[in-house]
């Protein structure tokens, strides 16, 4: 049994180093194609930093993500939640907001979720009768 969690904690662990070395080598890709595109140029270290400073912001970022997620005593992320995270930076926040209502827009109405409405409600609209007046 304790073999079984050592071997599912050394495949997490691997995997995790794959994903932040994936990560690293595109914030390293995108740094270079930015710096070249300015007509700049960027010392290894620097880029280095910029690659590692990325990879924490989102491990924090996703972090904060599932908390929110599970303070509103859901199991997945939703729009709301990365909204929210971005409360400190009113141009992201702004940005993300009409991101959202974009792919709102685009969304086909039959697709739509709707929202439940709660059961007593429903008891409450189903007992009620409408007698026209003569």
């Amino acid at each position: 049994m304790d073999l079984e969690r050592g071997e599912e904690d050394s495949e997490s662990e691997s995997l995790g180093e794959v994903l932040r070395d994936r990560f690293r080598i595109s914030t390293i890709s995108i740094a270079e194609a930015e710096a070249k595109r300015n007509g700049m140029e960027i010392s290894e270290p620097i880029v280095a930093c910029i690659s590692d400073l990325a990879f924490k912001y989102a491990e924090q970022l996703a972090k904060d993500l599932e908390l929110f997620a599970q303070h509103a005593s859901r199991k997945s992320v939703n729009m709301e939640d990365v909204i929210l995270s971005a409360h400190r930076n009113e141009h992201l926040a702004t940005s993300l907001r009409s991101f959202c209502n974009d792919l709102k827009a685009k969304e086909p109405q039959s697709e739509r979720k709707r929202k439940k409405t709660p059961r007593k409600e429903n008891k409450a609209t189903t007992s009620v009768v409408h007698i026209p007046d003569n």
